[in-house]
């Protein structure tokens, strides 16, 4: 016997007295560095003041349809991706310190994303291994990263007495397995997580003024649909996937005009890749999201105004729908189009500190490759186009952060990476 849940209606923020990050407390308009604050005094560690702060980084989204038919793979696909700067961000998250309430807000007319969550329950707060751990897209393999927290809400309704909303009948799945439910029914549900500040990542470096987070939004609905004359039970999918650097950043006249300085630091990326589109390695096989956890080093010339990225990771496991099929197959991590689980990434990249212009320093990637691939992809990204956003943060630019893409160009291949870094002085 299948377990079900009855899930309550879908309920708007404004229900709740706030839309957007306002929501999380009375906050002053954005300084000249980006950051909406009430004051410049830090407390990024230990939060005194309800604050609202832009991120650097990026968001994908990828919407397409299953059905019931075992010959169906993922139908009605739309993927779209984009990065954002210092000054041009649609990422905020805002936090108020005395009910410890956290506001995660992405609106991208470029990509469709729309998120907006305001994680206020203690319930909010879980983990791997407990009774209710976080939704299917966020990898088990997230828990590695040290210090790392995870937040989950019904999207859209605050006083949803679940980590999820929705209406009808569903079954929430859990880490692995994605929701299901009963026609007609929705599930929605938003997943973030952050490194706390003032901790040690995966470089070993503690940052203070910076941290990097990511986010999931799974939006799926359940209805009847009529194919060729027959009634057959479709599935929407709406996955959004973000990575993004946020913080106290430094004012563009503290930010030093001579010397140098290394970082070291925290990489996150979400990435899809998939090379079988045009069918020349037999199914046209269907496209899942992957994360990549690992490291970055962040090099700066002050008086050259130049800034040179290296980032390395492992590439995580896909996070398989379990309802598309291949050729008649279940979907496995055997007969998806994905980089191999366990593969490394390498990216480098260089830009130009322009604090007037970009309120930080803006560029390129060079390079990006893999270890190993699947259906065979080429280990080294043909490059179509390429960023890397950052600014400084701290009082004097002791601490750096920002995002990076990567975008494919071999033909009839779909390749996105959109990743975060920090960094702080060794």
């Amino acid at each position: 016997m299948r377990t079900q849940f009855m899930l309550v209606g879908l309920v708007g923020l404004s229900a709740c007295g706030g839309t957007g990050p306002e929501s999380a407390g009375s906050v002053a308009a954005p300084t000249g560095n980006g950051v909406t604050t009430t004051t410049n005094a830090h407390s990024f560690t230990n939060p005194t003041e309800a604050k609202t702060y832009k991120a650097i980084g990026g968001n994908q989204v990828y919407d397409y349809s299953t059905d019931a038919r075992n010959t169906q793979q993922q139908q009605g696909q739309q993927y779209a991706g984009n990065a954002s700067t210092a000054r041009d961000s649609s990422i905020t998250v805002a936090y108020d310190p005395r009910d410890a309430i956290f506001t995660l807000t992405v609106s991208d007319s470029k990509t469709g994303a729309a998120t907006n969550t305001r994680f206020q329950d203690p319930g909010s707060r879980t983990d791997f291994g407990g009774a209710k751990e976080p939704q299917w897209g966020t990898s088990p393999a997230l828990a590695a990263i040290p210090n790392v927290r995870f937040l989950q809400a019904g999207d859209g309704n605050p006083l949803s007495l679940y980590t999820n909303s929705g209406a009808g009948f569903i079954r929430p799945g859990n880490s692995t397995t994605p929701p299901d439910g009963e026609i007609p029914s929705a599930y929605q549900s938003t997943t973030f997580f952050y490194q706390t500040p003032g901790t040690a990542n995966r470089a070993g470096t503690t940052t203070k003024y910076v941290t990097y987070a990511g986010y999931l939004r799974n939006s799926l609905t359940f209805q009847l649909v009529t194919v060729g004359g027959v009634s057959v039970k479709q599935d929407s999918w709406h996955l959004e996937r973000g990575a993004f650097a946020y913080g106290e950043q430094t004012s563009n006249n503290a930010v030093p005009k001579t010397g140098s300085a290394s970082y070291s630091g925290g990489m996150l990326a979400t990435m899809v890749m998939n090379p079988t589109l045009d069918g020349k390695f037999g199914d046209v096989k269907p496209t899942y999201f992957q994360w990549i956890d690992g490291t970055a080093k962040i090099d700066v010339d002050f008086a050259r105004s130049s800034v040179g990225l290296n980032v390395t990771g492992t590439v995580l496991a896909p996070q398989i729908d379990q309802y598309t099929t291949v050729g008649g197959l279940t979907p496995t991590a055997a007969n998806a189009a994905t980089v191999a689980a366990g593969a490394t990434f390498n990216a480098a990249g260089t830009a130009t500190i322009d604090l007037v212009n970009a309120g930080g320093f803006t560029g390129a990637i060079n390079s990006a490759g893999f270890s190993a691939t699947t259906n065979g992809a080429p280990t080294t990204v043909a490059i179509a186009g390429s960023s890397v956003n950052g600014a400084f943060y701290g009082p004097a630019a002791e601490e750096v952060g920002g995002g990076f893409r990567v975008v494919g160009g071999t033909p009839d291949q779909r390749i996105d990476i959109l990743g975060t870094f920090t960094g702080a002085k060794p």
